[in-house]
């Protein structure tokens, strides 16, 4: 049975961006590549384009890319885009490149926001940027969506910015920021734009575009779901709003309250702080043998009657007061409260809107934030996927001979060149992660026969294709067509979750359709092989042991990525992941499966270390479990607080959002991993085998008395000799880290030799060569 995508609440609730009369310059037909420059635009025929967009990335026309998709779906609503990608932003006057827009700047900071894009987890400028042509580092300024906006404004002043993109996303509401160790405003009232486009922003976005087409202000548009924007105290387009304050914690506002039947009327008075001197002298008739017994009186529930029960407001006009960003900034506590209102009003289907003051007196303003937008049909998702898009990178990074190898290789592109994205959104809700943040928890799933016929065009169209596809899947490789079983379910749930602390009885999990497609796209004409490459969530995987094979046995190119993050019960809890019963459950049909279809095949999890919630005695039993199954990390992810993730607002507060935020003891106390020191430590447990980490890791296990663990036999952890060693380590993002003059693995491995993650695994038997004989 197919989950029931197109007769959800969602599907019929917006307008669908097909149905928009095109606008006139629909006539000019469709771009190769979207103009990049004024030269391109004559060819075109065009004097100006209706929308410049702005972006952070490099210019690679394909539906990986976010631009490439805002553009080519506006192009096909009749208006004429341009592309400035990469400006330099010391002046205006690359902004100038294409003219004035006749309609609206589009702004992003590209596909990563720009400060994760440029410093590593310990706050290190990185050297290069996959997004970049020859991967170099430093083409994009910090804080990008801010500076691209007001060079937009400096270079033409009265056209309207609408900013979008992650950056834009993460950062709507006041949020810490970990570059700067603090609470930073708003991104709508530090870039100055005029409308923020949160989330998948296509359907918002065709909205805005038609209705600033028609010549509406700008400032008018404060109806758009999935919008943010700046609105004055006294503004008249609030008028109509039912406000909830919630700016205070253990504050919600009014709750209903149901009458106990089995009080006095006496105990209800005292309840309701009231004299009961009423019914002593009315009605009460005490015994002869104890004066002081009263006789029960049964109330009738007023709920129960009609009377008495209090009008919930229709939520599509009401509006949530978050506390400011001059509480937030200050108060921990207050900033915490916020963050779980945000992630609590997150579901498209009962979302109300959010509000939060920023500014005191002559500069209050208040950042309205509307309900998250509808999420796309079927329909609408092959509609966007389906567009003209070119495949690769603009002409103008290519080399003198035409290709964008070498020096002029972008590696996001190579990355997903012969992949294909079948769905979007996680229900997952990992603390730490900012798909739901941007994309929701609601899947949105392309159709079969779109999907199948993107594999062909790749096979077809995109040069140096080889007949293996990289991948099928998006945030997580095992979602599609996965959502909840009731529309009305689906439509009233506020869990931050589907799948923890286990997966919902509601939740349908038949991976049915998704082993139709890869049985189907593998068969075509000219493929040799269909790799996942995504995520894949193994708690859900194990709910389809026919999916398990049928991945396991033909889309596995000798390993398989999975994500437990951590063995240990405290961090999981925090991280909202499953524990590691599910790991083990999975590992085994991976194993069984393959060796019935006689492959070598090998799981690389992985893990995070310095995550709230972690305790030093928590990486020790995580170190004691990779050594115990002969793992080696060599990739180390340490915990990275991007805004407005829930497990960043753990980091800033010291606080647990996913129970009720209590001034109290009731509130949860969360261990931060904070300082240089203690990071390391907890980045050294996850490579326990480098020997530059010995010191460390000594001094670390005698202090926490266990001592046990260093020496030189198998049980132990580390050994108590320390070789000569020059402390350094090469990160493992540009080039293998395993130290100079080692064999990486080429061949079988050495008898006795811990596999790595990374490093000393076998060579890949995907099948498509055979061997040279020895």
């Amino acid at each position: 049975m197919n989950a029931p995508i197109d007769v959800s609440f969602f599907a019929r609730a917006a307008k669908p961006i097909t149905s928009y009369r095109p606008y006139w310059a629909k006539r000019f037909g469709v771009a190769p590549f979207l103009p990049v420059s004024r030269a391109e635009m004559e060819q075109l025929g065009w004097d100006s384009c209706d929308i410049i967009l702005v972006t952070g990335d490099a210019y690679v026309d394909h539906p990986s890319f976010g631009m490439a998709v805002v553009g080519r779906v506006l192009e096909s609503q009749g208006f004429r885009v341009g592309i400035i990608a990469q400006p330099d932003w010391t002046s205006a006057e690359a902004f100038k490149a294409l003219g004035k827009p006749n309609l609206f700047w589009g702004v992003t900071a590209g596909n990563m926001d720009s400060m994760i894009n440029r410093y590593t987890a310990d706050r290190k400028i990185r050297s290069d940027d996959a997004y970049t042509p020859g991967d170099v580092g430093g083409k994009r300024p910090d804080r990008a969506a801010i500076v691209y906006s007001q060079r937009c404004r400096e270079a033409f002043k009265d056209v309207p910015i609408i900013l979008g993109g992650i950056e834009g996303s993460l950062r709507r509401i006041a949020h810490y920021d970990y570059w700067s160790d603090k609470v930073r405003r708003s991104v709508v009232v530090d870039s100055k734009c005029d409308l923020l486009l949160y989330g998948n922003a296509e359907r918002a976005l065709v909205e805005v575009a038609h209705r600033i087409a028609a010549r509406e202000p700008v400032e008018h548009i404060t109806d758009v779901r999935g919008t943010a924007f700046v609105r004055r105290p006294g503004d008249p387009t609030a008028d109509g709003w039912i406000e909830i304050d919630s700016s205070e914690v253990d504050a919600p506002g009014r709750i209903e309250s149901h009458i106990n039947p089995y009080m006095t009327t006496s105990e209800q008075a005292q309840s309701q702080g009231q004299s009961c001197a009423k019914e002593e002298g009315e009605g009460v008739a005490p015994t002869d043998t104890n004066p002081g017994i009263q006789t029960l009186k049964f109330m009738p529930n007023p709920a129960l009657q009609g009377k008495g029960k209090l009008k919930v407001p229709p939520r599509d006009r009401t509006v949530i007061r978050l506390p400011s960003y001059e509480q937030v900034r200050s108060d921990a506590v207050l900033y915490a409260h916020a963050n779980r209102v945000l992630h609590i009003e997150a579901n498209p289907g009962n979302a109300r809107a959010l509000v939060q003051a920023h500014g005191e007196g002559a500069t209050a303003r208040d950042v309205w934030i509307n309900p998250p937008p509808i999420p796309l049909t079927t329909a609408e998702m092959d509609h966007v996927f389906d567009l003209p898009y070119a495949r690769s990178p603009h002409p103008a990074y290519a080399d003198e001979h035409g290709k964008h190898d070498g020096a002029t290789k972008i590696p996001a592109w190579e990355m997903i060149r012969f992949s294909v994205n079948i769905m979007r959104g996680c229900f997952g809700g990992c603390t730490f992660c900012s798909i739901t943040e941007h994309e929701g928890r609601i899947i949105q799933s392309r159709s079969e026969e779109s999907i199948i016929k993107e594999v062909e065009d790749i096979r077809d169209k995109v040069e140096g294709f080889t007949g293996v596809v990289s991948d099928l899947g998006g945030p997580t490789a095992n979602m599609y067509r996965l959502g909840c079983k009731s529309p009305e379910i689906e439509a009233a749930c506020r869990k931050p979750s589907c799948v923890y602390p286990g997966i919902c009885s509601n939740l349908h999990t038949d991976h049915g359709p998704l082993i139709k497609i890869y049985r189907r796209a593998r068969e075509l004409r000219g493929i040799k092989k269909i790799l996942i490459g995504s995520g894949l969530r193994y708690d859900l995987a194990v709910k389809s042991p026919e999916y398990v094979k049928e991945l396991v046995q033909h889309h596995v190119g000798g390993y398989l990525k999975i994500a437990p993050e951590h063995t240990e019960g405290g961090p999981l809890s925090k991280m909202m992941k499953p524990g590691m019963g599910s790991y083990d459950k999975f590992k085994q049909l991976f194993e069984k499966f393959s060796e019935e279809a006689g492959k070598k095949q090998y799981l690389i999890p992985y893990f995070i270390a310095a995550h709230p919630g972690t305790s030093d005695e928590d990486m020790m039993n995580l170190a004691i479990w990779l050594k115990k199954n002969g793992f080696r990390a060599d990739q180390v992810q340490t915990f990275y607080p991007s805004p407005m993730a829930t497990a960043t607002a753990m980091y800033h507060t010291g606080l647990n959002p996913l129970k009720g935020i209590h001034r109290d003891e009731r509130g949860e106390r969360v261990d931060i991993v904070r300082g240089d020191k203690r990071r390391r430590l907890h980045k050294a447990f996850l490579r326990y085998h480098d020997s530059n980490n010995w010191p460390l890791l000594r001094e670390a296990l005698k202090a926490m008395g266990r001592a046990d663990l260093i020496g030189n036999g198998k049980h132990h952890l580390i050994p108590t000799f320390q070789p000569m060693t020059d402390g350094s380590y090469q990160s493992a993002r540009r080039k293998n880290s395993t130290p100079v003059g080692k064999p990486s693995g080429g061949g079988q491995p050495v008898k006795g030799r811990m596999l790595t993650q990374h490093t000393g695994l076998p060579p890949r038997e995907t099948g498509s060569a055979k061997r040279k004989p020895r």
